[in-house]
């Protein structure tokens, strides 16, 4: 079958749901404000122009899963996606979701932020098959720590290829969609390469290639 791949933030998304749940952690006052916000940014700034320590993030991103309780954390996922979620979800996004169902392809988010933030933002888009950073997980409580390899850049091939080779299903004439200089390695494997709303660097090697770019914002893709 074929398979449409789509990275999440800032592709599907009006936005970068990683960031957003920092912000939003923030706004309920769990974390430490002036520390959280100036080190969110910091990382984000250093993801936008290709520099991020995946390591040294997630060691930042996922020390507030580990301080509370599942039921917590889920009660605050609810008022997350009401709040900050629904108005990122793009209408031009779900159509082409549409299109990719209606031509019998197997769709596929591939996303270097959690799964505890983005498998409740990847049901909201109908869209079964999730691979994502792994929290581990200890008697029901994540520990701050990563189960696996992280999904971002060469990471995302990784666990690509174990994905397929689980499901049986493999990469011919798949297409893969994002925005992100981050996920060229991924765009590269792929005979449908689609460069989305991208940043500089992947617009530029997008036209050099001779890719395809679209707009989920600004026009019909």
């Amino acid at each position: 079958m074929t398979l449409a791949i789509f990275d999440l933030d800032n592709t599907l998304l009006a936005g970068d749901s990683d960031h957003a749940w920092n912000d939003f952690l923030v706004e309920l006052g769990v974390v430490d404000r002036e520390y959280f916000q100036r080190e969110n940014e910091r990382f984000h700034r250093d993801y936008e122009t290709g520099r991020l320590d995946i390591n040294a993030y997630l060691a930042f991103a996922l020390q507030p899963l580990a301080a509370h309780s599942m039921e917590q954390l889920n009660c605050w996922h609810r008022q997350f996606m009401a709040n900050r979620i629904e108005p990122m979800v793009q209408p031009r996004a779900e159509a082409l979701l549409a299109r990719h169902r209606q031509r019998g392809h197997r769709l596929l988010i591939i996303t270097a932020t959690n799964r505890f933030v983005t498998e409740p933002i990847a049901r909201r888009l109908n869209i079964d098959e999730l691979i994502a950073v792994e929290p581990e997980l200890e008697d029901g409580r994540y520990t701050g720590r990563v189960s696996g390899v992280p999904s971002f850049r060469e990471g995302k091939i990784t666990r690509l290829e174990q994905w397929l080779d689980e499901q049986g299903e493999n990469l011919d004439e798949a297409w893969f969609y994002s925005d992100s200089q981050n996920d060229l390695p991924l765009l590269e494997r792929v005979d449908n390469p689609v460069a989305v709303d991208p940043d500089e660097a992947l617009a530029a090697t997008a036209r050099e290639r001779g890719w395809r770019i679209i707009s989920l914002r600004d026009r019909e893709a």
